[in-house]
């Protein structure tokens, strides 16, 4: 189940790394089919890339938080809450030590 979240993630990103290079293409392509000088090609450009940065992010943050409520439907618990629960658990191996002691 995680491969296939973290595949289906991985995808997403490839597909707007591809986006990001079909940006530049088209911007440059509409510089040409426009006579937009170089700066305004530019711009053009810029604004595209920064666009399918966003989108990206956009991306990112939604299957971060789909793959959150994946493992909350499993059952699998964050390393955080792993974490929390070894510290609960020595702490009450040292108690029962001492009791025993």
């Amino acid at each position: 189940m995680f491969e296939l979240i973290e595949k289906t993630m991985l995808t997403g990103l490839g597909a707007l790394s591809l986006s990001q290079k079909k940006a530049q293409e088209l911007a440059d392509e509409l510089k040409e089919r426009l006579n937009l000088s170089e700066e305004e090609g530019k711009k053009l450009a810029d604004k595209m890339r920064q666009t399918a940065k966003d989108n990206q992010q956009k991306l990112e943050s939604v299957a971060q938080e789909e793959v959150k409520k994946a493992f909350e439907r499993l059952g699998i618990v964050t390393e955080e809450e792993f974490t929390a629960l070894k510290k609960k658990v020595e702490v009450i191996e040292k108690k029962i030590k001492s009791l025993e002691g």
